[in-house]
């Protein structure tokens, strides 16, 4: 069943808490993915592990050497790892058409000042 990428992008942006949200991006990115219609298994809580599950559910791995001046789109996902004295989990969240979303909305890619200070590896993925 096709994943219906504005019903995960309604649910992302329903449900983004105010502020910088409460450390659990990869549930609330699962669940619009759930609410977009995609299987996806509650079993992956941490968001660095995202990456083969977007790829079972039909997204592909795109290229992205500059987020500050790529183009995103609409249902676009980014997989970030961690940094050094950061989240071990890493970070998970979805493109809305303008912002990214994950337990929150965020001001621009990088989802918070440690990431955006130490600029770990990510893949994006697009649907």
């Amino acid at each position: 069943m096709p994943i219906d990428l504005d019903k995960f992008v309604k649910h992302l942006k329903d449900n983004a808490l105010p502020g910088f949200g409460d450390a659990k991006c990869a549930l609330y990115v699962r669940k619009a993915l759930q609410a977009g219609g995609a299987f996806v298994t509650p079993n992956v809580a941490s968001a660095k592990d995202y990456g083969p599950v977007l790829l079972q559910i039909g997204f592909r791995e795109i290229e992205v050497k500059d987020p500050g001046s790529f183009r995103f789109i609409k249902g676009d996902v980014m997989v970030m790892q961690p940094f050094t004295n950061g989240n071990v989990n890493g970070h998970v969240a979805g493109y809305s058409g303008n912002k990214w979303i994950s337990d929150f909305v965020q001001t621009d890619f990088w989802s918070g000042p440690g990431y955006r200070a130490h600029k770990p590896a990510y893949v994006v993925y697009r649907y």
